[in-house]
């Protein structure tokens, strides 16, 4: 039986679409040479049933009406305005505390790769917790992350901005640029 158009936009099903197209529409303004692709590959990677472990695993999802060519032209010879995308996350409506309180958070994170000792700008991450009593340093990039909490007891949080460190960078001044370049953008309404 076919579904009725009508039936899917109703109530808060409206409202996230509502809220999801224009952040579509301004994301596929951020993608320059090969958007097309770019984007329909971003929008088959949620669709996946599991983690994501390969660029080929999305063209194999309806979503994806690419072939592989398509992929791999895309992530070669594709483009992303990365200033624009950063300013993305802060125009979305954010959750507020008592008093319309906006409560960012900022952390430093690692994203390990310890099968990856050659790739570039590849650091050394201090690491707790992998084994008992055992702290290790393992090959990565570590991450400044800025994202905004959400108010009771959830583990959900916006995140709104993210920076490779580099082996020389300063966490502490990555912040500081992170939050002079976020705190413009930022609106509570």
């Amino acid at each position: 039986m076919p579904c009725d158009a009508r039936e899917l936009l109703s109530g808060s099903r409206r409202e996230a679409y509502a809220l999801v197209s224009p952040f579509r529409g301004a994301f596929f303004t951020c993608l320059a040479r090969r958007r097309d692709e770019l984007f329909e590959l971003t929008d088959a990677v949620p669709c996946a049933a599991g983690p994501v472990k390969s660029p080929v695993d999305p063209t194999l999802l309806a979503e994806h009406r690419r072939g592989h060519g398509a992929l791999y032209g895309g992530l070669d010879r594709g483009d992303i305005d990365v200033e624009r995308l950063r300013r993305l996350p802060a125009g979305l409506p954010l959750s507020q505390f008592d008093g319309g309180r906006l409560v960012l958070a900022v952390d430093v994170s690692p994203r390990l790769s310890p099968d990856g000792p050659r790739s570039a700008q590849r650091s050394f991450c201090h690491v707790y917790g992998r084994a008992k009593d055992d702290a290790q340093v393992i090959p990565g990039w570590p991450y400044s992350l800025v994202a905004a909490l959400e108010p009771g007891a959830t583990s959900w949080a916006a995140v709104l901005d993210g920076v490779r460190l580099g082996p020389a960078d300063d966490a502490t001044a990555v912040y500081r640029g992170s939050s002079d370049h976020l705190l413009p953008l930022l609106s509570v309404t």
